[in-house]
C-alpha cells in the first residue's frame, strides 16, 4: 500500500517528540475529545524496552515537510501480544493511516520471526468517532474482541469516607521492599484468572514503575491486618486535572466485602486533597473481577468507550 503522491516516511528520533506530540494530540482530540499524551509519554515510547525506533516506528511527512502521522509497536513486557498504534492528523492525513498500518503489520511479522514464534497477535484500539479506522482494520482481517469503557466522577470537596469494619486502607510503603513485593503479589493473584493477563515478575514490574513521585496515591487494603487489596494510580490524566486509577486489585476470597470500594474512596479523597477535580479509570467489560456495579456504587459513570480489534500475523517467512 503506497503513500499519496509527494508524501514521504522516515524513522523518528527524540528530536521529533514535539512534532509527534502535535499529531497525537490532534488524533486524541478527535477520538476522545481531549489530549491524552504528553511529551514524556512520547519519549518513553521511543526509548522503551523491546522497542527499536529505527525498526519499530515510522513518521509520515506531508509535501510541506510537516510530520502528520506516527505509527509504533508497543510491547513493554517483550512477551505476549503486540499493540500497534497509528496516529494521524484526522483532518490532513487520514490517507496515510492505512499505509502506516501495513508497514507496522510487516514489522510485527518480522518481530514474530525474531522471537522464534509462528505468529503474533496484534491489537488495535478504536474509539467511537473512528469509524474510518475501524473499516481499515476490518479490511485487513481484524476482528472485534472486546470493549473498554472509561468512567469518571467529580471528587472536588469529597471527604475521606471510613472503610467498613475490619478493613484498613493505608498508603503503600515505597521504602519497604516487602510491602512492594506484597503489592505486586496481590495484583498478580487478583488478575491471574482474567483472559488477557500476562504474568510479570516482581523484578520486571519494579523496573517498569521506576522511581515514582506520587506514592501517596498508591494504597494497600488490609482485612484484620492481612494485605488483601491494592490500588495503583497513574498521572495520565493530570492534564485534565484528574486522578487516574491504573489498577484495582482485590484477592478473590475478600471480594464483595467493601474492600474495593474502600480503596477507591481513599484514592478519590487523596485526589481531592491535591486539588483534582475528578477521578477516572478504564474498565475491561470482559474482566469478571471489575464489575461496573462496584464503580457505579462510588459515583463513577461511563463517559466513552473503545473497542479492541485483533489480528493474528504469521511470522515473516512462514
Amino acid at each position: 500500500m503506497t503513500l499519496p503522491a509527494g508524501w514521504t516516511t522516515r524513522r523518528p528520533t527524540l528530536d521529533d517528540v514535539p512534532a509527534i506530540l502535535a499529531v497525537v494530540h490532534a488524533a486524541d482530540t478527535f477520538a476522545i475529545g481531549h489530549p491524552d499524551f504528553d511529551a514524556e509519554d512520547v519519549a518513553a515510547s521511543l526509548t522503551g524496552p523491546y522497542f527499536d525506533p529505527t525498526r519499530d516506528s515510522w513518521l509520515a511527512i506531508d509535501p510541506a515537510g510537516t510530520v502528520v502521522g506516527w505509527s509504533t509497536v508497543d510491547n513493554p513486557t517483550g512477551v505476549g501480544r503486540e499493540f500497534v498504534e497509528v496516529y494521524v492528523d484526522p483532518v490532513r492525513a487520514a490517507a496515510v493511516r492505512a499505509p502506516l498500518l501495513a508497514r507496522q503489520l510487516d514489522r510485527v511479522a518480522e518481530r514474530a520471526a525474531e522471537r522464534g514464534l509462528p505468529s503474533l497477535t496484534v491489537r488495535c484500539a478504536v474509539h467511537a468517532p473512528e469509524r474510518d479506522w475501524e473499516r481499515e482494520l476490518r479490511a485487513v482481517g481484524f476482528t472485534l474482541v472486546k470493549r473498554y469503557v472509561r468512567m469518571s466522577c467529580p471528587v472536588a470537596g469529597r471527604p475521606d469516607e471510613p472503610a467498613p469494619p475490619g478493613v484498613t486502607v493505608r498508603p503503600v510503603r515505597p521504602d519497604d521492599e516487602t510491602d512492594l513485593v506484597e503489592f505486586h503479589r496481590i495484583y498478580q493473584a487478583a488478575f491471574g484468572d482474567t483472559p488477557d493477563h500476562e504474568p510479570l515478575s516482581y523484578q520486571r514490574w519494579r523496573a517498569r514503575i521506576g522511581d515514582l513521585t506520587a506514592w501517596d496515591e498508591w494504597f494497600v487494603a488490609e482485612v484484620d491486618g492481612v494485605p488483601v487489596g491494592a490500588l495503583q494510580s497513574s498521572d495520565q490524566a493530570l492534564d485534565q486535572n484528574s486522578g487516574w486509577v491504573k489498577s484495582l486489585s482485590v484477592l478473590s476470597a475478600y471480594r464483595r466485602r467493601g474492600v474495593g470500594a474502600a480503596l477507591l474512596r481513599r484514592a478519590f479523597a487523596r485526589y481531592a486533597e491535591k486539588g483534582r477535580k475528578a477521578a477516572g479509570l478504564g474498565v475491561d467489560l470482559t474482566n469478571p473481577t471489575a464489575p461496573l456495579s462496584l464503580y457505579r456504587s462510588v459515583g463513577l459513570r461511563e463517559t466513552h468507550w473503545a473497542d479492541m480489534y485483533e489480528l493474528s500475523v504469521p511470522a515473516a517467512g512462514v
